[in-house]
């Protein structure tokens, strides 16, 4: 029996922000794969391991949790004064599915550091020592992102002393801007409410922030679903019937936002909504062993990610909360005690500072002008990846 030989497709292995994914120049792919469809979902699947029905994802690049089962493909952008369209697949661990149907917040902070190095980004905008900020359109969607990028003598400056909780080594600091990040095509709070009352068989009516900031995420209070908000992972993720009713609440949201017509229809939609609960200050213990008072945070939040506990915070999450925060009667401002356009939030890693601009439109809707945060990011392995 004759097999076919592998094939060999250039990549970039790179960290950005809490989250690890597989970088390519949309170029280099094989050409059926350079355009939406089958041919390149399959091929990220292979890549990354999916699907794996042992949930481990030995046999590809993935590293078996939502934070690491990711890819991006980036080209030169389209779009008017953009340097880099970015697009974003998150890969499902045990099933044959890409979802494109958000962001990945945290490896945007990479998608600047691998434009600059690959060509992507016009050589007249990076300066030799300084900071080059480079304009990404992030395709899925539609929405524009300012990447901060640390250059030193031509090259993309990876090391430095920047802290980030849930990253064990300091790197050096790239600043995100997110852009205008609501829905373009809808309001901030699809329902039109800052609070909704949110049918959940498995727990009745839940109290509900519903918000598409970054990406579309649900917010509940962590008390209305039997948790104080400072769990960590192992206290969610090893509960079966806990993961269910996380996922209902997820579903029920989505429906509610708009996302989908029935909650079936969730299965398909892994990616969003976010589902996150929220409380108010509370003193814990953080996964790293490093101990997080309640004087030095605003609120606790957790969030779940792939029907899992996140070990830290997604990116797009942080802007949901960022935004939540900014508008007053939503249940983030209140957990914190009010609107705020700086908040600190602890997770299960330990905290994240972010930020926002708001204002009141004269259509009577609160818009989110930009929302901004640091992370870091560099760049683990690079070459080729088989398939």
């Amino acid at each position: 029996m004759t097999f076919k030989q592998q094939i060999k497709v250039p990549a970039t292995y790179m960290r950005g922000g809490t989250s690890k994914g597989v970088f390519f120049n949309l170029t280099d792919l094989p050409e059926a794969a350079q355009v939406a469809g089958s041919a390149r979902d399959e091929l990220l699947l292979r890549v990354i391991g999916s699907p794996d029905p042992y949930g481990k994802q030995t046999d590809g690049m993935g590293g078996a949790t939502s934070s690491t089962s990711k890819t991006v493909i980036l080209s030169k952008s389209e779009q008017a004064n953009h340097d880099v369209d970015y697009l974003f697949g998150q890969v499902a661990i045990d099933k044959a599915f890409v979802d494109w149907s958000g962001n990945c917040g945290n490896l945007t902070s990479a998608v600047g550091a691998f434009a600059i190095s690959n060509g992507l980004v016009d050589s007249a905008r990076i300066p030799q020592n300084g900071i080059a900020i480079v304009r990404v359109w992030q395709a899925n969607i539609k929405k524009s992102i300012l990447v901060h990028v640390p250059m030193t003598n031509g090259e993309v400056q990876e090391t430095g002393d920047f802290e980030l909780d849930g990253v064990t080594f300091p790197a050096a600091e790239v600043k995100l801007e997110f852009m205008d990040p609501a829905d373009g095509e809808g309001s901030l709070f699809p329902t039109g409410n800052v609070v909704d009352d949110l049918e959940v068989p498995e727990f009745g009516t839940l109290k509900a922030t519903m918000i598409n900031a970054g990406i579309p995420t649900v917010f509940v209070n962590a008390q209305d679903i039997g948790y104080t908000g400072t769990e960590l992972q192992d206290e969610i993720n090893n509960d079966e019937q806990a993961l269910a009713k996380l996922e209902s609440i997820r579903a029920h949201g989505a429906v509610k936002m708009g996302l989908i017509k029935n909650i079936n229809e969730a299965a398909a939609r892994q990616h969003t909504p976010k589902v996150a609960f929220v409380n108010k200050p509370t003193s814990y213990t953080a996964s790293s062993g490093k101990v997080i008072e309640d004087s030095s945070i605003d609120l606790v939040v957790r969030a779940m990610s792939m029907g899992k506990l996140h070990h830290a915070m997604m990116g797009t999450a942080a802007v949901a909360i960022a935004s939540a925060a900014a508008v007053p009667g939503t249940l983030i401002s209140k957990a914190a005690t009010e609107a705020k356009n700086h908040i600190t939030f602890g997770h299960p890693s330990g905290v994240l500072t972010v930020g926002a601009q708001s204002s009141f439109s004269d259509k009577e809707d609160w818009i989110i002008e930009v929302v901004s945060m640091s992370r870091s990011a560099r760049v683990i392995m690079e070459g080729w990846v088989r398939i």
